[in-house]
């Protein structure tokens, strides 16, 4: 083996040669296992979050082939309607081509497929950087030819039975794309906004109880006001009882609307009526609706408004007893242009009451950046209430759990009050709707044109033209799970994977992505689509922030495994279309945070900084100092390697043949025995964590720190028994090798690495088990090798040898200083562990001598205690009296201006009052930890003013 650890020449070297042997594809023996790849964008690279959610799958999956499973992790890209659309849109652009319109469609779209080939990979890639074993021999694209005969055959099957319609309701729509989009590419940003009050005229010379000629409204979005059908006021509000029934003369139109009893009219806020407008809001559609209102549509596509009014009845017919007409004043203005106009003429008017200054929300595209509009449109929906009951009895029923369990309450939450969903996206890029028209705008719906001609009985000669929409993403995605094993085909790869065993993915796409596929998976196939829903949390940056490009805190995963230079990374930090300033901004935090750019800590080190991170929490903070420790902890893992191979290989290491195991060759192999049962439970209860955490606890701590601490008296004492040191050897390699096939699923590279050098030194059958550790089994506990005696009888030597190094640190005793140390108040079986352990006593602590003494026979020492026992070092002769007395009182008088600091901190009023919780609370943390210190210095004190001068 090397000296040092070089990740960057080992793990792309591994990574070919596994996917070279074909390690990744099923094995064909075991009982099934499966994953599916929550599938990236085609377009984009890999982020922090796709970085962590890809570790704990393939955590999973090298886990379960080494239990012996039929593992299949099935690998694909989801094709992004908008994001890549918008890709190669811009990308034209740049390079000065034709736009998609003068292209025409069917040339655009093969401008992306040209792309697809070129940058798509770019994802892939990265899997393969992340150690991904995933079967690339099955990869699949949501735009493939199976996947879009899965595509169709679900829309007309849905079609067909009247679970898919076409329908005029309310949508999130981008002025910008001229698209709908779903929720989750709604992003809602918090910003000060303004809060108009304007006066509504009562009709018919009414008057409210307070003998005003007018109601209050108000609004955030004024340019609505010319699509408003009626005022709502709380049927308890006892103010406007009166009015309920009558109406108001709605300004600049000149339109009568009603004022209706409605509870969505809040009594405490505002004057308490609310401006109803069907069209453009989404609460108000649904007051809407209750109160039979018309849909009166002001907006065009492009957010301007309207010529003429479009207005409906709530089924999308049109009214033609309502006038559209609009007021000619604002006629084609952009919307926020519209508002200042409408807002200047309301003041010119006298209907201005006031205006607030407010903190709001307002939905922005995440793809454009423009705020999202409430529009009314012609889209295809599901109608998912009769898909939905299944989809809850599934997990009523426990035939698919969440883990944690807690996210079934979430789940519950979206399932008992789902709209229909808006599959419909007006984009070029994506499975186009499998409708066609005729000149009289009669919809028929089929797998193709010539189905459609059969089906329906239409002429040869009846020209017919199919929607120019695309479906959803997450329509074609949910077919997801069965879709990729050849569905609607009755494969052999679907008899055998699906249902799929467990799908990991986070919380934020439960309804989006997860409720989806059990809806559509029951109704297509029978069955659910996963046993197990493992969700995690999102990954933020150490203070906890949303990782994003605006912000300028996005980590590159690749980055962190191969290194990069500081003004590179400022360079992909920033963005040539930020502001200067933001970009100036980026750049000096940037530079404050990794001064020197960063490091190389290759891809087992950060795949462990992820596991250690992997709690039951929704954030996951993602901290530096962790990725430097885990690097440690590899580098710690390899030189503990070299020291197992120097010592073992071209020697006799028990293989054959009766051997003496030492007390601390039993203690390992109990502990691994302990430690197999830890991570295998943590494991299957997915608490990665705990898994991570219990094996670096008994790598470093126990293996590195100690073990091998006391396996060199037994190897390096000549006089030592031959059958000793050939039970030292055999445990030495045979623990390491169980160590490595534990931690393979968590650090793939390394262990691969390090396994190939002490496999047949462990005495593995690689002829049968195979050449890689990716085909050894995974340990399995053995009860009958743990001796509990054993862990006790080490866990006192431990003791005693922390003591004597605590005394050492405590005094300022020079390490390499031999000591007479004396034992008291210890029991029968202390001194009989004292008999058996000298030797290691003695090379482990540096010790003259040991030995047990009366309290009173000992002279003046520091002292320690392990357990009921007393360790004892006399301190005449170790230390400069006068020298350490003047060293403890600077140490004194350093901390007792620390308290001092602190205690005035805490005593001011103006700060325990307005700081934080947690910043007061932090405060006296450093408080009670600095007391604590000084006590131990004036303990120290004392026993050294007790020695002689």
């Amino acid at each position: 083996m090397d000296k040092t650890y070089q990740p960057e020449s080992i793990e792309t070297r591994w990574y070919q040669r596994w996917e070279a042997d074909h390690r990744f594809a099923p094995s064909g023996q075991g009982t099934p296992f499966s994953i599916m790849i929550p599938p990236p964008n085609v377009t984009g690279s890999l982020h922090m979050g796709h970085a962590f959610q890809d570790t704990l799958m393939d955590t999973l999956v090298r886990f379960k082939r080494m239990q012996g499973h039929n593992t299949l992790w099935q690998v694909g890209t989801d094709h992004a309607g908008i994001a890549t659309q918008m890709v190669v849109e811009r990308r034209l652009a740049a390079e000065g081509q034709p736009d998609r319109h003068t292209l025409g469609r069917d040339t655009f779209i093969h401008r992306i497929w040209e792309w697809k080939q070129q940058s798509g990979g770019h994802i892939t890639r990265q899997l393969r950087r992340m150690g991904a074993s995933v079967d690339w021999s099955r990869e699949r694209f949501t735009m493939d030819d199976g996947f879009y005969k899965a595509v169709q055959e679900v829309f007309v099957r849905l079609h067909d039975e009247g679970l898919i319609y076409r329908g005029k309701r309310l949508v999130n729509w981008d002025p910008t794309l001229l698209t709908a989009i779903s929720d989750l590419e709604v992003e809602n940003r918090e910003q000060q906004g303004q809060f108009w009050h304007f006066r509504y005229p009562l009709a018919d010379g009414v008057t409210t109880a307070a003998g005003e000629d007018h109601l209050i409204v108000a609004t955030t979005r004024p340019e609505t006001l010319l699509g408003d059908t009626c005022v709502a006021v709380n049927p308890q509000d006892e103010r406007y009882a009166s009015l309920i029934g009558q109406y108001v003369e709605l300004p600049l139109v000149g339109r009568r609307i009603p004022v209706v009893a409605d509870e969505h009219a809040d009594m405490e806020k505002g004057s308490g009526c609310v401006k109803i407008t069907p069209a453009h809001d989404f609460n108000d559609y649904a007051v809407g609706r209750r109160h039979d209102s018309a849909l009166i549509n002001v907006f065009t596509r492009q957010a301007h408004i309207r010529e003429v009014a479009e207005v409906f009845t709530l089924d999308g017919q049109p009214r033609d007893d309502i006038d559209p007409t609009l007021p000619e004043a604002y006629r084609g203005l952009p919307r926020f242009e519209a508002r200042e106009r409408i807002v200047a003429d309301m003041e010119a008017l006298g209907l201005l009451e006031k205006v607030e200054t407010i903190t709001n929300t307002l939905p922005y595209g995440d793809r454009s950046g423009d705020v999202i509009e409430p529009l009314l449109t012609d889209q295809w929906f599901v109608a998912v209430e009769e898909l939905a009951k299944p989809a809850i009895a599934a997990v009523e029923n426990g035939d698919i759990r969440f883990v944690p369990k807690n996210y079934e309450n979430m789940y519950f939450a979206w399932m008992r009050d789902l709209q229909d969903w808006c599959i419909s996206r007006q984009l070029w890029w994506g499975h186009r709707i499998p409708a066609w028209y005729d000149e009289a705008g009669n919809v028929f719906v089929g797998r193709n044109e010539a189905e459609v001609r059969e089906k329906h009985g239409l002429a040869a000669d009846l020209a017919l033209h199919q929607d120019e929409d695309v479906l959803d993403t997450w329509f074609s995605s949910g077919l997801w799970t069965f879709a990729t094993l050849g569905w609607p085909e009755q494969t052999p790869e679907l008899a055998t994977f699906h249902p799929t065993s467990t799908l990991v993915t986070g919380f934020d796409i439960i309804f989006f992505w997860v409720a989806r596929m059990i809806m559509l998976t029951l109704k297509f196939t029978g069955e659910v689509p996963f046993k197990t829903v493992y969700v995690h949390g999102l990954v933020r940056d150490a203070q906890g922030q949303k990782m994003s490009k605006s912000k300028g805190n996005v980590l590159d995963p690749i980055d962190l495994i191969d290194g990069i230079e500081l003004d590179t990374l400022v360079e992909k930090r920033t963005d040539s279309m930020m502001q200067p300033q933001k970009a100036k901004s980026i750049a000096k935090a940037t530079k404050t945070e990794f001064p020197a750019g960063i490091e190389a800590h290759g891809t087992d080190a950060l795949r462990y900084t992820f596991l250690s991170l992997a709690t039951t929490g929704r954030d996951i903070k993602f901290d530096m100092g962790r990725l430097e420790g885990y690097r440690n902890f590899c580098n710690k893992l390899w030189n503990a390697a070299r020291y197992v191979l120097m010592n073992t290989e071209g020697e006799d290491c028990g293989l054959d043949g009766e051997v003496t195991l030492s007390l601390a060759d039993r203690w390992i192999i109990s502990r691994l025995q302990q430690t197999e049962a830890q991570v295998t439970k943590a494991l299957e209860e997915y608490r990665f964590d705990h898994a991570s955490q219990a094996l670096y606890e008994f790598i470093w701590n126990e293996y590195c720190d100690w073990y091998l601490e006391l396996s060199k008296p037994v190897l390096w004492d000549e006089a030592a028994p031959l059958e000793a040191k050939r039970g030292t050897r055999r445990t030495l390699v045979q623990v390491l090798e169980a160590i490595l096939r534990l931690a393979h699923p968590m650090m793939p590279f390394i262990t691969e690495e390090i396994w190939q050098k002490v496999s047949i030194l462990a005495g593995v059958d690689v002829e049968r088990l195979g050449t890689s550790i990716m085909t050894q089994p995974w340990p399995v506990a053995e009860t009958t090798r743990i001796d509990e005696a054993a862990i006790e009888d080490i866990e006192w030597l431990k003791g005693v040898i922390v003591a004597i190094r605590e005394i050492r640190g405590e005094m300022n005793i020079a390490p390499g200083r031999t000591l007479s140390v004396y034992l008291t108040h210890g029991d029968k079986r202390d001194r009989q562990r004292l008999e058996d352990n000298a030797l290691f006593l003695g090379k482990l602590a540096r010790l003259e001598s040991v030995r047990f003494a009366a309290p009173d026979e000992v002279p003046v020492s520091a002292v320690q205690r392990v357990g009921a026992m007393e360790v004892r070092v006399p301190m005449a002769g170790l230390i400069d009296r006068d020298a350490e007395l003047a060293r403890l009182d600077r140490e004194l008088e350093k901390q007792d201006k620390v308290i001092a600091g602190i205690e005035k901190k805490l005593a001011n009023e103006n700060f325990t009052a307005k700081a934080p919780a947690e910043v007061v609370e932090k405060e006296q943390g450093k408080l009670r930890e600095a007391q604590s210190n000084r006590e131990v210095l004036r303990e120290q004190r004392a026993t050294i003013e007790a020695l002689e001068a």
